[in-house]
């Protein structure tokens, strides 16, 4: 309108009427107290105090329309960025394949991965530096925090073939851990305090042989015999399909456990976090 010089032009441009861009003209100059036009037989010109306050009108309609392409972006999956808290474990073998099939879908959102331990992770979701986290459960319950699980995980004993062959018939929890090497991740992994409770319940008193922070290391050493190891069956698929390692038969049943998706529960997600989340979920 202030370049077209003729309020009817400038109504038509915005599908209004002329009466009510006039009437609104007319309230803003009594409001302000000031003349924004000069009006004239040809048409509308700015007065000079009407140019001072049209750029200060300027600016901020373009930054509310830079902020509406933005908002527009961001909820179309154009641009932003995951900021995701997880185990290396938990991101090679669960993980991978869903930030693949993300960024294939939307290319230009960047993911942040921050591995770590749990607590540490936990601080980082409370604290906004991360968006999600992904979870071996069970956790401690927090009501800053929502926890859904995403996949039920199963844990075994496992061993190479000679181990195997020593131990051809179910055995019992006490005899396994009294007899033979164990090799466990070290504390405080959610998947070792998985199995203390585990021990606990059967009274049995639990030293392990090997106490191993990585995972990968601890399939590793029971391929080469360092002894039996405790392992999640989802995460070591290759090792037991290709015999690699073989399942050792315990008496006693082993819970299920799962992985869950972290989330804290007084943000709001944006709208990329809420993509990834819902294709985890599906």
């Amino acid at each position: 309108m202030l370049f077209i010089g003729s309020i009817t032009k400038a109504a038509n441009s915005l599908y209004i009427s002329q009466p009510a861009i006039t009437k609104s003209i007319k309230k803003l100059e009594t409001d302000l107290g000031i003349t924004l036009f000069n009006r004239g037989p040809k048409g509308v010109t700015l007065t000079e105090n009407g140019k001072i306050f049209y750029n200060f009108i300027k600016n901020g309609v373009e930054s509310f329309m830079n902020g509406e392409h933005k908002l527009t972006s961001l909820k179309n999956l154009e641009t932003g960025i995951i900021k995701i808290g997880a185990s290396a474990t938990v991101t090679r073998y669960f993980l991978l394949p869903f930030i693949e099939k993300f960024h294939i879908l939307f290319p230009n959102i960047d993911i942040s991965i921050t591995n770590g331990l749990t607590n540490n992770l936990i601080s980082d979701l409370k604290k906004g530096s991360l968006d999600l986290l992904i979870l071996n459960l069970p956790m401690i319950d927090d009501n800053d925090l929502v926890i859904t699980q995403c996949a039920v995980l199963n844990d075994c004993f496992a061993g190479n073939l000679d181990y195997k062959k020593q131990i051809n018939s179910p055995i019992s929890l006490k005899e396994l851990v009294n007899n033979f090497p164990i090799i466990t991740q070290k504390e405080p992994s959610n998947t070792r305090a998985f199995l203390n409770s585990i021990m606990e319940k059967n009274n049995i008193s639990f030293h392990p042989k090997f106490d191993i922070v990585s995972y990968a290391l601890v399939k590793d050493f029971a391929k080469i015999g360092m002894g039996i190891s405790y392992i999640t069956k989802e995460f070591a698929k290759e090792e037991l399909e290709n015999k690699f390692l073989y399942e050792i038969p315990i008496k006693e049943t082993i819970p299920t456990r799962g992985l869950g998706i972290v989330l804290p529960k007084n943000m709001i997600s944006s709208f990329s976090t809420k993509k990834l989340v819902e294709m985890i979920m599906s």
